[in-house]
């Protein structure tokens, strides 16, 4: 368990978040939760140690707008942990600019940025920058083709910045497959459709997550089956094109579930 830190976390209203949020409340550690207005005064209350703070991780002035909360009660943020992220779960076949840009700046623009300002904030000073990237940031899948660009680029990025990053800044990377949250509901507007297999429960992500970041791990994947997974398909990829048909299968009978209800 993590003790005596001073932490930042954003996404905690919900899903791995609020799990992770769970175990820090635990110990001694002082939180401050970033979150929409609403989940602010849902989360009031939630903890002595826990204070909930509104703000739009999705714009730098909502980022800088969160340092300076932290910087007025922390002398120096312990672990900042960007854990922000939502997705769309759909046919990429359409032309919304805005509705792709919205995305990225929650999923991939949120966490960079917030890696170049952590390292201002600590000036050189040690400190610990965790990330939730995504199982789908390593491979994609139908359905989420917008979420999966986002998640590459996530991916893409620590792994550039963990050659470049000094050593006094570790970092430690999440990448959970599909996790039985309100992610699901939000991808698809509160519409029920079948979920990407495999699905693990989200305080078991939070307890692994938690643990690495104590521990100093780089990555941690908590589902075993995606990494031996991984390894099957690039031994053997027929196997990840029978997967993938199987998940568009699910996205041909959502499609064709919505079709019936629009008619």
């Amino acid at each position: 368990m993590i003790n005596g830190k001073r932490i930042v976390l954003t996404g905690a209203s919900s899903g791995i978040g609020l799990e992770v949020l769970k175990l820090l409340a635990e110990g001694t550690d002082n939180v401050i939760l970033a979150a929409s207005r609403h989940a602010v005064e849902k989360l009031t209350g939630f903890a002595p140690n826990v204070v909930p703070f509104d703000c739009d991780v999705s714009s730098a002035e909502g980022i800088e707008k969160l340092f300076a909360q932290a910087e007025s009660m922390f002398e120096k943020i312990d672990i900042f942990y960007a854990n922000a992220g939502f997705p769309y779960y759909e046919r990429f076949d359409y032309l919304d600019w805005e509705r792709v840009e919205k995305m990225f700046r929650t999923n991939t623009f949120a966490p960079m940025y917030t890696y170049s300002r952590y390292l201002k904030h600590l000036n050189g000073r040690e400190g610990h920058l965790a990330i939730t990237v995504s199982a789908i940031g390593q491979m994609a899948m139908p359905g989420y083709a917008v979420y999966s660009a986002s998640k590459f680029a996530t991916q893409g990025f620590q792994q550039a910045v963990r050659v470049e990053k000094p050593d006094t800044l570790k970092m430690t990377c999440l990448y959970p497959v599909a996790t039985n949250t309100n992610f699901f509901v939000v991808a698809a507007d509160g519409e029920k459709f079948e979920k990407p297999f495999p699905v693990q429960a989200p305080d078991v992500v939070a307890r692994k997550m938690v643990a690495g970041i104590e521990k100093g791990k780089k990555y941690v994947s908590p589902c075993f089956l995606f990494a031996v997974s991984k390894v099957l398909m690039g031994i053997c990829p027929p196997i990840r094109t029978i997967y993938w048909k199987l998940e568009y299968n699910k996205l041909l009978r959502y499609e064709k579930k919505q079709a019936k209800k629009g008619n």
